[in-house]
């Protein structure tokens, strides 16, 4: 998916961005460990998991979060997002396919800005949330 960003006119409160979909796998996760310094083995070591009482090794929430954050700027446009709040509600694990999902909430105009609330999260292909959050961007108008 690559930026779109739309303008303030062409948006109305309900509409949805195009969502975004990916399936999660053990090469993400050892990609991201490396890329974030974070090497819980939580998240990388199937015997630690395992012995921890967990079924398997789980999805980092910061990339969840980033696979969000990347739908949000598509749509948006990079540099327009106010404000970006989330809340992890339940991990990832490999093989999940997770899906993006951002609806406008409101429209409306604060001070020199034209704003959109928006209401995301990212889901597996169960519909069961991973992750919910609110995000405020400001967007260009036409001309």
């Amino acid at each position: 998916m690559a930026e779109q960003k739309v303008f303030f006119e062409d948006v109305s409160e309900g509409d949805e961005a195009p969502a975004f979909s990916h399936t999660l796998t053990r090469t993400d996760l050892v990609q991201y460990a490396g890329a974030s310094g974070d090497f819980n083995p939580m998240h990388h070591d199937e015997v630690k998991a395992q012995e921890s009482g967990l079924p398997s090794v789980f999805g980092h929430g910061m990339f969840t979060a980033g696979i969000l954050a990347k739908a949000l700027t598509d749509y948006v446009g990079v540099g327009n997002l106010r404000l970006y709040k989330i809340r992890f509600t339940k991990q990832t694990w490999p093989g999940e396919v997770l899906t993006t999902h951002v609806k406008v909430e409101k429209k409306y105009s604060e001070g020199q800005e034209d704003r959109v609330d928006l209401e995301c999260s990212v889901t597996n292909e169960s519909g069961e949330p991973k992750l919910t959050g609110v995000a405020v961007a400001a967007l260009p108008r036409r001309g």
